[in-house]
């Protein structure tokens, strides 16, 4: 069941940000896992700008587990907390070169130690001033 759930909290993250870009007029495809790496594939009409979009989501705020070495400076990351159904979702949006250039900042500790983390994850925290940074896709 846990499995399960995980695929669950995916899948709402992916739909849920796929819906955000709809209603601000983008158009968005979800990959359906058919590509590894990504999840959500966005054009702006206006800009006539195609982007490849990472979705990771989390049922309560917590870290987002992900290595470095996963991360795409072309692609824009979207992490979504759900919460429950009376809060709220949260959407933070970044640039995978933002955080390649920030790693400590991101990643706190999880690089910082002789022996990195077998679980690097990305902070809360460091996420914070990406809030609803949906002008990504208009740049």
């Amino acid at each position: 069941m846990k499995k399960t759930n995980a695929q669950l909290t995916g899948m709402a993250g992916e739909f849920l940000t796929a819906g955000k870009l709809f209603k601000r007029g983008y158009q968005a495809s979800i990959t359906f896992g058919n590509a590894k790496a990504i999840d959500i594939l966005v054009y702006n009409p206006v800009i006539d700008k195609s982007f490849v979009v990472q979705v990771k989501t989390l049922r309560s705020k917590n870290c987002f587990l992900i290595k470095k070495e996963n991360i795409n400076k072309e692609h824009i990351y979207v992490f979504v907390v759900l919460y429950s159904d009376e809060k709220q979702e949260e959407y933070f949006i970044v640039k995978g070169d933002e955080i390649l250039s920030n790693i400590n900042e991101f990643f706190g500790s999880s690089y910082k130690r002789d022996i990195p983390s077998t679980m690097p994850a990305i902070n809360y925290n460091p996420l914070k001033k990406y809030l609803n940074n949906w002008t990504l896709f208009d740049e």
